[in-house]
């Protein structure tokens, strides 16, 4: 593994996470497969595991600075859990190709819904 690429991924998927609330998945994945040579359901796994500290820090920074809908939070995150554990299940189960167009087509999607 290549520390000084998977450091500056990390840079950069904090910044992201950070900045738009999204880091993991967007900014962890396609790098790990690009940069890493990592294969598709590891970087996803692994994307998972990073998600993590990253939502904590930024969760941290916030608390103090902006105001949070904790019974959002609340409810949003029982259907996290639900939905996490099925996607787990399910990653598996799919092959690198199915989960590149999947992953892709949520990207496109919430590409174009940013946009409009």
């Amino acid at each position: 593994m290549d520390k000084i690429k998977t450091a500056a991924l990390g840079i950069i998927a904090g910044l992201a996470n950070g900045l738009f609330g999204s880091g993991g998945g967007t900014i962890v994945v396609p790098g790990m497969e690009r940069f890493l040579g990592v294969d598709a359901h590891k970087a996803h796994a692994t994307a998972i595991a990073v998600i993590l500290p990253l939502t904590v820090l930024s969760l941290f920074v916030y608390m103090g600075k902006t105001e949070i809908d904790y019974k959002a939070v609340l409810y949003i995150s029982a259907g996290g859990i639900v939905g996490g554990y099925i996607g787990a299940k399910f990653l598996n189960k799919l092959s690198g190709k199915a989960l590149h167009k999947i992953f892709g087509a949520f990207m496109i999607a919430a590409a174009i819904r940013m946009i409009l």
